[in-house]
């Protein structure tokens, strides 16, 4: 690929490569490998023949060319993208002495065949034509690629070419150990570009042709491109939409779609599709002014969490600089520090095999102090130290919304922990606070039913005004035992881009309220318990109780507590959704005298994972196989299995495939059924 041939020595240090410098040309791999031009630096001689020269060459690498500053704007008043972006930059990094630590990595023009491994052949030819235009055919097509967002030049497409060939370069060198980071200097830039359409300065989509070769020509598959740039990267995200091996996370200004580029496609719930669903995830800013804390915010509780689940074997920076301070353009406030400890954190991933690519930025002093920042961390200068930072509102809210959303494809992320609520939570009240208060005075007004109270202020603090009993609880001999979730918040929205609700038309929806009122009918005693709907987790089958749900301890609290002191001698326990996890611990904990006073388990579980009882328990597998029943939806996977698994108790087939609505479908087959465990005459057929 190169005229330098890698030969590590024994005795290298682990930072260093020995290389030889090799004349001779290196055999041309398949298909796009050996087209970069003679070296560009014209090197300088030496007396020592070429093959036995042993040079010290370091590991971070550059791209820069010249050639690239050929498309250039001649309307009086210039345009932002300017060639003076990357003389800037490069004169910045040769002045700090940077370049002198780094290998220069010569550019040269993208081929056709590679860049239609992204793009279509209309696009390139349409590039392509630029060349061939004449002063009048330029100006006559000015309006057009004004409305593109682009201005031309004769030497416009080779321009694109270096630029585009540039970062196949640098990520190639990288991909094929040649190089542990590279940078890549080069414009125009690319993320705009789309697969049919050039636009937003932008030509070829250089990283994503940069990830195609790769992904081609190497052993690395999986790639994670991370674009800080100020304006969303359409173009990248549509190249790869419905492709799992690229994950695609953006942060960007979206101002409800009205900031370049415009449009839904930038939304935080554009996410990818079928096989890509989760592996674009956009963290959309909703104004202007965003900074160095609410960058790192969104990289500590979005970026990273993603990443590292992700396990990239190659990372590539989208590096637009346009959020800089000092950028009018982005009118953000990103400094060189800010962007130095993105980077460092991004060089945790894949082995630090990291390639930068620049994108936008338009403040010549802004763009080259922040990609001299960059440059020093990837020399392994430990980022500055930055003041104590602070994300703002619109940031947390962004990011926690970000969280939600995504947290449907990936296990890492947990939005509760990163609930806006901090700054308003003395005049704040939750909606499941909301729902609490609701139900202790409805159950109250209408049933006469009074909370129970906790000497643990652990249970007090999560379940207080959510487990309730009638007042005969005491000395009624039947007790049923009702563990279930709120219900379901039913609302209508009045755009799913703000989420703005309709109050008038949103309701909830209580399944509970049916059972209840049946056991009341029945004179039965009734400890009501709600739980918040989590899904069930492997750890909580045996047993174990993960560490944010207490679910479980409440059940055993309750039992030891209140249910086993009371007159009752004939107890139904009834699980609905979450609830079933609980009761499950409640069966594990507390077998021998459970077994003794329960008459009979009901779990209306849905689609869930299904409880099941321990493999170290016969006693308890073979009394709750006598004594339960398990209502799933059709088309449950248990059912695929011919010979159902004891362990998960007698599973009865439901017609419903809404998990919220199974509790109304299997209810008159369960108010059946507890007058024959009472009496015990149940069987499990």
């Amino acid at each position: 690929m190169s005229q330098l041939q890698t030969e590590l020595q024994p005795n290298d240090e682990p930072n260093e490569t020995r290389m030889d410098i090799d004349t001779a040309p290196s055999p041309k791999p398949p298909p796009f490998t050996d087209r970069r031009r003679p070296n560009p630096e014209g090197r300088r001689a030496s007396s020592v023949p070429a093959k036995r020269q042993k040079l010290i060459e370091p590991r971070i690498g550059y791209v820069y060319d010249e050639e690239m500053l050929l498309h250039s704007c001649v309307a009086p008043d210039g345009h932002p993208e300017q060639p003076s972006r990357i003389t800037r930059i490069y004169n910045a990094l040769l002045t700090s002495s940077v370049l002198a630590q780094m290998k220069r990595i010569p550019a040269r023009a993208v081929e056709r065949d590679e860049a239609l491994l992204v793009h279509s052949e209309v696009l390139w030819d349409k590039v392509m034509a630029i060349a061939a235009m004449g002063e009048q055919e330029l100006a006559d097509s000015a309006p057009y690629y004004t409305d593109l967002s682009l201005y031309v030049h004769p030497m416009t497409p080779h321009s694109a070419r270096m630029s585009c060939g540039g970062v196949i370069e640098a990520t190639l060198a990288v991909a094929r150990g040649q190089m542990k980071k590279t940078f890549a200097i080069v414009r125009p830039p690319g993320h705009h570009s789309e697969p049919d359409e050039h636009m937003g300065f932008c030509f070829f989509n250089n990283v994503a042709v940069a990830a195609r070769v790769v992904q081609q020509l190497t052993h690395i598959k999986k790639i994670l491109i991370l674009d800080w740039d100020v304006h969303h990267g359409n173009g990248t995200q549509r190249a790869f939409y419905d492709d799992p091996s690229v994950l695609y996370i953006s942060l960007h200004r979206y101002e409800n779609g009205t900031y370049y580029p415009n449009g839904p496609f930038g939304a935080m719930t554009s996410s990818g599709d079928g096989p890509g669903q989760g592996f674009s995830v956009n963290i959309p800013w909703p104004n202007a002014g965003m900074g160095d804390g609410d960058y790192l915010h969104a990289f500590e509780h979005i970026v990273m969490p993603i990443a590292m689940e992700f396990a990239p074997e190659l990372v590539i920076i989208s590096a637009g600089f346009d959020a800089a301070q000092g950028d009018d353009l982005g009118e953000c406030e990103v400094s060189p520090g800010g962007y130095a400890h993105m980077t460092h954190m991004l060089s945790g991933l894949a082995d630090g095999k990291l390639v930068v690519a620049l994108e936008g930025g338009y403040s010549l002093d802004a763009i080259s102090r922040s990609a001299l920042a960059v440059a020093k961390v990837l020399l392994g200068e430990a980022p500055p130290q930055l003041d104590p930072l602070v994300a703002s509102v619109e940031a947390t809210e962004t990011v926690f919304q970000v969280a939600m959303h995504q947290s449907q494809f990936w296990k890492t992320l947990n939005p509760k922990k990163i609930e806006p609520r901090e700054d308003i939570e003395e005049i704040s009240f939750s909606i499941p606070e909301l729902l609490k208060a609701h139900r202790q005075e409805y159950l109250f007004r209408t049933h006469d039913m009074l909370a129970v109270p906790f000497a643990s202020t652990a249970l007090e603090d999560r379940f207080s005004s959510q487990v309730a009993c009638t007042a005969d609880i005491m000395d009624n001999e039947t007790l049923v035992v009702f563990i279930h979730e709120f219900g379901n918040l039913r609302a209508e929205l009045g755009s799913a881009l703000t989420c703005d609700l309709h109050l008038e038309h949103s309701y909830l929806v209580d399944y509970s309220k049916k059972m209840i009122e049946w056991v009341k009918q029945q004179q039965y005693a009734l400890l009501d318990v709600n739980v918040y709907p989590k899904p069930f987790q492997t750890s909580t089958l045996r047993g174990k109780t993960p560490k944010d749900d207490y679910s479980g301890e409440l059940m055993v609290y309750l039992w030891d507590n209140y249910i086993q002191l009371t007159d009752a001698r004939k107890i139904i326990l009834i699980g609905h959704g979450p609830g079933c996890q609980a009761l499950m611990h409640l069966l594990n904990n507390r077998t021998v005298g459970l077994m003794r006073l329960v008459k009979g388990v009901i779990q209306v579980v849905g689609n869930w994972n299904v409880p099941a009882t321990p493999v170290d328990n016969t006693e308890l597998r073979k009394w709750y196989w006598k004594h339960s029943a398990v209502f799933l939806p059709r088309g449950h996977r248990l059912f695929a299995n011919p010979k159902p698994f004891k362990k998960h108790g007698k599973l009865h087939e439901a017609d419903e495939p809404q998990p919220i609505r199974l509790l109304l479908k299997a209810f008159d087959r369960i108010v059946t059924y507890i007058p024959q465990m009472l009496n015990d005459t149940f069987a499990p057929n």
